[in-house]
């Protein structure tokens, strides 16, 4: 049995989520991925609560539309797929075939339950299988 799909999403993910607030006008999400060559966030509501995500995609979808006045709530994915990181990679490799996705969100179990700690990409589990 290969034992680097057995290890812990919390062996791999990649750690320091950056997340904006629900209100955040989009013209800022823009500049925080371009700045620092992300391709997606997460949106947070007061208490830091994950309620959405936003894509490179997301943000395309609305490149007609004034940046300014367009927030994070109206343009983010609501589906947040989320794991936590106790969760085998095989079980998180499974979860993004299923669902057809590239990457979990991975919240906290405590104190906070439910914060973002982490994200899982795909990239992330090919790199841990292939060591």
């Amino acid at each position: 049995m290969d034992t680097s799909k057995e290890k812990k999403v919390r062996e791999v993910m990649t750690r320091g989520v950056i997340t904006v607030a629900h209100d955040t006008p989009v013209n800022e999400i823009v500049k925080i991925l371009v700045g620092k060559d992300i391709s997606g966030i997460v949106v947070t509501a007061p208490g830091n609560e994950a309620v959405g995500v936003i894509s490179e995609i997301d943000i395309i979808k609305f490149m007609d539309k004034d940046w300014n006045s367009l927030t994070a709530e109206e343009v983010m994915s609501h589906f947040v797929r989320a794991i936590d990181p106790e969760t085998t990679l095989r079980k998180a490799a499974d979860t993004m075939k299923e669902l057809n996705i590239h990457r979990l969100l991975v919240l906290s179990l405590s104190p906070a339950a439910g914060v973002p700690i982490g994200i899982l990409s795909a990239s992330d589990i090919l790199r841990a299988i292939a060591k």
